[in-house]
């Protein structure tokens, strides 16, 4: 049984006034984007602009934006858009039946959490009549509809959390019985059966549902579904051992089958191929594993099932709104278009790259937008009566996920019944990625995380006078190094955490062909995620064995589906950040923050160029976010997890609060760390420099709110703006010591 504080609604409570997505995050000029926006306006206008700063905060840099009206106003036709809410398996072309011969429909059900209202988990449709098997609070229901009646039958059980159970509904059009059972694997089962009260005939052909009806899209089933088919002959005993004798399949759909793809694979001689809708969970634990094996590829039968879930949201395929043709003369950077309705506003951000051709700025701005579709309407984001009130005054985004839920949930929430959401898409409107967006209670700052953090550098890098282009870290998985080999430098976002193995690829051969990093947040390169280049909206994210996490996989299914690989920490899969970056994350606590001091090496070393212009030894006693440069989330070098010999350590965290805790993978026990020295020396935030032998280096900050600290007094000023000045510095100049 679930614990009921992860209980979450299912579906929205408010009316979202305007809101929408694009069909991709990024595009190069004469490129085009679609926009899918719903409103229940009649009509809603649009204007592009380019984004400059998107912290809410009056006090600090405030939302900025460039009005480019002049390219691109619209005026669109507004309709309503619904979510659709709900995963389930759909088969076009169900089977033909004899209409006078006796049929069985049956499936193996699994459920974790108490029945709390009817589910649907079949339904075979035809223009003649329909067959449904559900269970509700009090059994499992059976109905039955033909030309000439309409039957119901439900026969009572006490529905056991965890345990596998088969239902099914037999039909016997010569003597006019329908009976429906239940039985769990291994127990008694369970039959009410009647006669019709007309002529009765098997439906045939039509389309078959699994975990949902079209009908009646609120009863999504939510648990997993193993082995449905339709069997020739009547099940008419209670002990599903006894029955099946004398049954024979005309059609069962093996779900072990294309587990990382949404075919469903029908077999027997009427059987067709269905689809998965909405993303449901492959790679599942089945009926049949038996714990020896925990990975889906070496026993796929023991994996046949899928875990349906009714708040599961895949690509919402609304009717497009609008295009947007990317004009030639965008240079690249972060756009968004503007959309505003006489009932409300919401902005689509999306990247322009540069032409493909050239020309291109010697800095690259890599941004992580993997992250910000893990974290995609995150719901403990922006949710305290504070944080609300503040972003009111300061006429932020007033929108979180608890409150839109039927938008879908991050790779942080917990689905109705218990398990860890590990599908995210950006084929949605994703409200923690906009201008304007709080995400963390902060009393002394602004509380931006993610896209909204990451324009604190952006914003800082226009205001110093630096060209820059910016690539999205899907751009580098689907292009690889080449998308970047020519840039002197490249720079990350506040929080790299999500990668796959082509964007750690594409980097390490960057670096390692003599290219120049500034890591500028921390918690980086740290979750492994999965993507199916069919399906490139989509991520996948399995929390397995240790790390910072809110849920975790279950046993058995710590391999992804779509990529078929170990999924959770990179370390596990035995590529630790500290051998990319030179650090690795240390430690986390609350929204707050402390500062760096330098070491002396900062002032004697090779490194003392790093520090020209920087008077005093304290560095970011002051920022945007958590009011300081050390703070929230903290990375460290630590030589026996990978840190090269050359990683120099510039600086260190200091004044962090007590309620700072080291990373649960770095612990063997209580008190045993894995590196050997106490916990409390872990939790810390070390700012490193690291030559390559390649002739390239990395800049790692070493702190996730080291960003803000790039402006004091609302300036680009400070230690913190004069380090990162001249490490680019040096960087674009081609030159630095190695």
């Amino acid at each position: 049984m679930i614990n009921p504080t992860l209980r979450m609604p299912v579906r929205e409570t408010k009316a979202f006034p305007i809101t929408g997505y694009l069909d991709r995050f990024s595009a190069r000029p004469g490129g085009l984007l679609s926009a899918f926006v719903s409103t229940s306006s009649r009509s809603f206008d649009v204007r592009l602009v380019r984004v400059i700063s998107g912290d809410p905060n009056p006090e600090s840099l405030g939302l900025r934006f460039e009005d480019l009206a002049r390219i691109f106003p619209r005026e669109v036709e507004g309709r309503h858009q619904e979510p659709p809410l709900g995963s389930s398996v759909e088969i076009d072309e169900a089977p033909r039946l004899n209409p006078t011969s006796p049929h069985t429909w049956t499936v193996l059900c699994w459920t974790n959490c108490d029945i709390e209202q009817e589910a649907t988990v079949l339904f075979h449709q035809t223009p003649a009549g329909s067959v449904k098997l559900s269970i509700t609070p009090r059994g499992v229901r059976g109905e039955l509809v033909s030309k000439t009646f309409e039957a119901s039958l439900e026969t009572p059980f006490l529905w056991r959390p965890g345990a596998w159970t088969r239902v099914w509904l037999s039909l016997d059009p010569r003597s006019s019985r329908i009976a429906v059972g239940v039985q769990p694997l291994g127990g008694i089962g369970y039959l009410s059966d009647t006669v019709s009260p007309g002529p009765a005939e098997s439906p045939s052909g039509g389309s078959l549902f699994l975990a949902a009806s079209p009908t009646q899209p609120s009863t999504c089933f939510t648990g997993k579904l193993e082995a449905p088919a339709i069997l020739r002959g009547y099940a008419g005993k209670p002990d599903w051992a006894q029955a099946s004798i004398g049954l024979t399949p005309v059609a069962t759909w093996d779900f072990s089958q294309f587990i990382g793809s949404t075919i469903v694979a029908g077999i027997g001689p009427e059987a067709r191929a269905g689809r998965t809708v909405n993303d449901p969970t492959r790679a599942v634990v089945g009926s049949t594993w038996t714990g020896r094996e925990m990975c889906w590829r070496h026993a796929p039968d023991q994996y046949a099932a899928i875990h349906f879930h009714a708040d599961d949201v895949g690509d919402f395929g609304w009717r497009e709104s609008f295009a947007f043709d990317v004009p030639d003369e965008l240079k690249s950077g972060a756009y968004a278009l503007h959309l505003t309705s006489e009932s409300g506003e919401d902005y689509l951000p999306f990247y322009v790259l540069p032409k493909r051709r050239g020309p291109k700025a010697k800095l690259v701005f890599l941004a992580p937008t993997y992250t910000y579709m893990a974290y995609a309407n995150c719901f403990f984001s922006n949710r305290s009566s504070a944080a609300k009130a503040r972003a009111a005054r300061w006429g932020a985004s007033p929108y979180n996920g608890r409150d839109y839920g039927s938008y879908g949930r991050s790779t942080y929430n917990w689905h109705a019944d218990g398990s860890g959401v590990a599908f995210s898409t950006r084929r949605r409107p994703i409200l923690t990625m906009r201008p304007g967006f709080v995400f963390a209670d902060d009393p002394k700052g602004s509380g931006v995380r993610h896209y909204p953090a990451d324009t604190h550098l952006l914003a800082w890098l226009e205001a110093k006078g630096y060209a820059f282009d910016v690539v999205t870290d899907e751009d580098l998985d689907d292009e690889g190094v080449d998308l970047i080999r020519d840039y002197a430098a490249v720079i990350t976002g506040t929080h790299p955490e999500y990668h796959t193995e082509g964007t750690l690829d594409a980097l390490q051969a960057y670096i390692g062909g003599g290219g120049n990093l500034a890591y500028l947040g921390a918690n980086g390169f740290y979750w492994r995620i999965a993507r199916d280049k069919a399906r490139p909206d989509l991520i996948e994210v399995r929390r397995a064995e240790g790390g910072i996490r809110l849920w975790a996989a279950e046993t058995g299914e710590y391999f992804h589906a779509l990529d078929g690989q170990l999924g959770g920490l990179w370390r596990r899969n035995g590529r630790f950040p500290q051998s990319l970056t030179g650090v690795g994350f240390s430690a986390q606590g609350p929204f707050d923050a402390g500062h760096f001091r330098r070491t002396q090496a900062s002032v004697t070393g090779s490194c003392a160029w790093i520090f020209e212009g920087v008077e005093g030894d304290i560095l970011g006693d002051y920022g945007l976010n958590a009011g300081g440069a050390a703070g929230f989330e903290l990375d460290r070098m630590d030589r026996a997890l990978g840190s090269p010999a050359s990683a120099v350590v510039l600086a260190v965290s200091e004044g962090l609060p007590a309620t700072f805790s080291v990373a649960p993978e770095d612990m063997l026990t209580e008190s045993l760390s894995l590196v050997g020295v106490p916990a409390q020396e872990l939790v810390r935030a070390d700012m490193t420099y690291t030559a390559m032998p390649s002739g390239g280096a990395v800049f790692a900050a070493g702190s996730i709110t080291f960003c803000g600290s790039l402006w004091r007094d609302r300036q680009p000023q400070g230690p913190v703006s004069t380090v990162l000045e001249n490490v680019l510095n040096r960087f674009l100049a081609g030159s630095h010591p190695n």
